[in-house]
């Protein structure tokens, strides 16, 4: 009895047992989670950033003993969207480059790795926590103009400005 219960069990199993390598393969083929959107590729990234340029004017922390940190000049704080997928920054007194990837379904945003000057801005200054809070940025809004970029895990958000000259 016993093995007709396995026999049976075993046969409603087979065809799923059947189609577990083709699972695998297409998860293998699909999109992966983080994978960044190769320089020179517009398709994905939302045109209302796409050429455009910003100014810092806060970091909102979760945490309720950081709070809100704003910088002294926020002209020294300024990042610029390329429709090539590069960033450029001016953090304080240093400056920054890299790639950038977003889509406006789902509203994700990241940051690829920044390559950054080292030279030590007199304090206060956000430009060493905007470099650390880079990779860490996973999504952004868009709202009445004002750019949100969100760190994951509710760690905070930076809130930019369009930059006008």
């Amino acid at each position: 009895m016993h093995r007709a219960i396995r026999r049976s069990r075993d046969a409603a199993f087979a065809p799923i047992l059947l189609l577990l390598p083709l699972l695998f393969v297409a998860a293998a083929c699909g999109p992966r989670a983080g994978a960044q959107t190769p320089p020179g590729r517009t398709d994905t990234l939302p045109e209302a950033l796409v050429g455009t340029e910003w100014r810092l004017i806060e970091f909102r922390s979760s945490d309720d003993g950081i709070g809100t940190q704003r910088p002294a000049d926020a002209s020294r704080y300024t990042m610029s969207l390329q429709g090539d997928g590069t960033v450029s920054m001016r953090l304080d007194c240093n400056q920054a480059s890299g790639t950038w990837t977003a889509t406006v379904i789902g509203g994700s945003f990241g940051f690829g790795p920044l390559r950054m000057t080292r030279v030590a801005c007199q304090q206060p200054s956000l430009d060493g926590q905007i470099a650390r809070h880079a990779e860490f940025v996973s999504s952004f809004l868009l709202r009445a103009g004002i750019l949100f970029l969100n760190l994951m895990a509710d760690g905070g958000t930076y809130v930019w400005e369009p930059l006008r000259e």
